[in-house]
């Protein structure tokens, strides 16, 4: 994997370990208020990431676009921001954490539709 694939899915691997360290160490500490923070690293950060990556795996001309990378920096912005307003939030810092969570999700919607924007005529076409 190269390009923007291999940029979304090596993320997604990175994503992968810390969410899984951070359900052990809630396993460990019996400490599991952070448990939605652990299932948004581990669905929006792995499994989501993963699958854009296959996606520009798969359909390479998707990935040509300066749109591409603008979904990937935008994903990864807004993913990093969403993860720290959570991690505020439930770790008690919810002044903080409010608005990071908020932006970080805006920017992650924002970037949901710039890539459904991207792959829409690929399915289409292959329809």
């Amino acid at each position: 994997m190269t390009g923007i694939a291999g940029r979304f899915f090596a993320s997604a691997l990175i994503y992968a370990v810390l969410g899984m360290s951070l359900g052990l160490v809630m396993g460990i500490t019996q400490d599991h208020s952070q448990m939605p923070t652990h299932a948004h690293i581990l669905l929006l950060g792995w499994v989501t990431f993963a699958i854009f990556g296959f996606f520009y795996h798969t359909f390479p001309n998707a990935s040509d676009s300066r749109m591409a990378s603008v979904h990937f920096w935008l994903a990864e912005i807004g993913f990093v921001v969403l993860i720290i307003g959570l991690f505020s939030i439930f770790g008690g810092r919810t002044e903080m954490g409010e608005p990071l969570a908020a932006i970080g999700s805006i920017t992650l919607l924002a970037s949901m539709v710039l890539f459904a924007f991207i792959a829409w005529p690929t399915v289409r076409a292959r329809h």
